[in-house]
């Protein structure tokens, strides 16, 4: 078993964390993580309103009396969103560990310590984590270039990118981007991790609210089949490589300003929602990290979960202990 200052601070058994993930982050999949002995994670946007929301987290609790947390991941958007009551849902429901990304979650800081709620807020810079300490965040979770969704603009991995946060940093932190196995949680603890968090990987998994054929595509890909896009807005995102994300990025290769209203229509919300529920693969756009060259089979989470613990023992028992002599 492997305890960790963040598995101390959330009351997990295990150091894995399952990353708020748009349309997949619903109760069967938090619940499975949380279960297995991970920190399953609601997605608060997947939820059309908060009061959906609040019927999520119900329904989750019907599935595990384990620990499990909810995301708000905090963007600009052409539609306002309540971000205020998105946030006062989960807390009034009782959540106790809230993953913030995408902006600062300072605004909501008073409302979640008065509520005793741990804050993991995702960054994808050394500067980012550095001020989510000191507005009061509990930990944070560093993302590296590897990772699906948005990586930011500083093109740093998660080799260099965990130490340097971990000597700049007194409070936990998880490493995200590139994590789908027991090699990968050993190496993020030897690099100053407290634990790992997996998106892509969970999203192959039989409990993921996903259709079969994205799950058997990620099976079938490698380290290459993805794309960064946005490039040329500032607004990266690293998707699977499929005929939408090419023509996205011939775009944006042609010359002058990209303007964003001549990808919109390829890189929509809801074609992309619907590749993941009818499952074709070349409806829209699907975010997806390099890790899918590691992922080789569709397993329950609590397989997932077991297999990268044992993995990760066996590598530090074994392979380093063994180097040592």
């Amino acid at each position: 078993m492997i305890k960790t200052s963040f598995t101390e601070l959330v009351g997990i058994e295990h150091p894995i964390v399952q990353g708020g993930m748009q349309w997949v982050g619903r109760a069967e999949l938090t619940a499975a993580v949380s279960n297995a002995g991970g920190l399953g994670i609601l997605t608060a946007l997947t939820q059309p309103t908060p009061e959906d929301l609040t019927k999520e987290i119900a329904r989750c609790r019907e599935m595990t009396d384990k620990p499990f947390g909810v995301n708000i991941t905090i963007l600009p958007t052409i539609k306002p969103v309540p971000y205020d009551e998105y946030a006062q849902a989960a807390v009034e429901a009782g959540i106790k560990v809230i993953e913030t990304a995408g902006r600062s979650p300072e605004q909501f800081m008073p409302m979640f310590k008065e509520n005793d709620v741990k804050v993991v807020h995702k960054c994808t810079s050394v500067r980012h984590a550095i001020k989510a300490e000191k507005i009061g965040c509990d930990a944070v979770s560093i993302d590296g270039f590897e990772c699906a969704g948005h990586p930011g603009e500083d093109d740093i991995p998660g080799l260099l990118l965990i130490p340097v946060t971990r000597d700049a940093l007194s409070i936990p932190m998880i490493a995200s981007g590139g994590f789908g196995d027991g090699r990968g949680l050993a190496a993020a603890l030897a690099l100053g991790a407290d634990g790992i968090n997996m998106g892509t990987r969970f999203v192959a998994t039989q409990e993921a609210p996903v259709h079969e054929n994205v799950k058997q595509q990620m099976v079938k890909a490698n380290e290459r089949d993805t794309a960064l896009v946005f490039r040329t807005l500032r607004n990266t995102a690293r998707i699977y490589k499929n005929s939408v994300a090419e023509k996205v990025i011939e775009i944006e290769a042609q010359p002058g300003d990209t303007n964003f209203e001549d990808l919109a229509p390829l890189v929509a919300g809801v074609k992309g929602r619907e590749v993941l529920e009818k499952g074709d693969l070349e409806h829209g756009v699907w975010t997806a990290g390099m890790v899918v060259g590691l992922i080789n089979d569709i397993p329950t989470c609590e397989t997932l979960i077991n297999r990268i613990m044992a993995d990760a023992e066996e590598v530090i028992k074994a392979r380093l202990n063994g180097l040592l002599a």
